[in-house]
């Protein structure tokens, strides 16, 4: 009996994490993992001291945030409207935006500077909340997977589209 019941607890173990492997396309897939990817960073700049060490690693966060928001408002924004309720794009284009003017702000600066740290610890809280509200429950991903676009296919223009802007802006190819 205490066989069968841990034959049953593997198997349902198995099927969760085959189905949280599953559950979501690719375009969905890519884009929480920019995500994931970004708020390490911006974690791992907290622990950081040498200003070239910052310089750096923001650096690496700039050109990952710029390409981020290139590929979604070219082609997961405008494919997903109609699926996806407007007024959620319309705030996540504004928080784009603001994402932008913030970082173009704190480029023109050196770490060291006054208010240096500062703006790039608001800048990743701004992110984390851009990121929450795409991801959230009923969020913009959530009605992306429930309307009709083929998100795998769109997975894979997103791939495409950030390699494209890698190479031209400098930066690794994307995985």
């Amino acid at each position: 009996m205490v066989a069968a019941a841990k034959s049953k607890t593997a198997a349902a173990k198995t099927r969760r994490t085959r189905r949280t492997g599953r559950r979501d396309p690719l375009a969905i897939t890519l884009l929480k993992k920019d995500h994931r990817e970004v708020e390490g960073w911006f974690d791992d700049y907290e622990q950081l001291e040498a200003d070239a060490e910052k310089l750096a690693l923001f650096n690496k966060i700039a050109l990952a945030l710029k390409v981020h928001t290139q590929i979604e408002e070219e082609i997961f924004y405008p494919e997903e409207r109609g699926e996806v309720e407007d007024d959620m794009l319309d705030e996540a284009y504004v928080e784009h935006d603001g994402a932008k003017k913030l970082i173009a702000e704190i480029e023109a600066m050196q770490p060291g500077d006054e208010f240096y740290d500062a703006k790039v610890k608001v800048l990743g809280e701004y992110i984390k909340h851009h990121v929450k509200e795409e991801e959230q429950p009923g969020g913009i991903f959530a009605q992306a997977k429930k309307g009709d676009e083929d998100l795998d296919a769109m997975g894979e223009r997103l791939k495409a589209r950030k390699e494209e802007l890698m190479a031209q802006m400098g930066g690794p190819a994307a995985n």
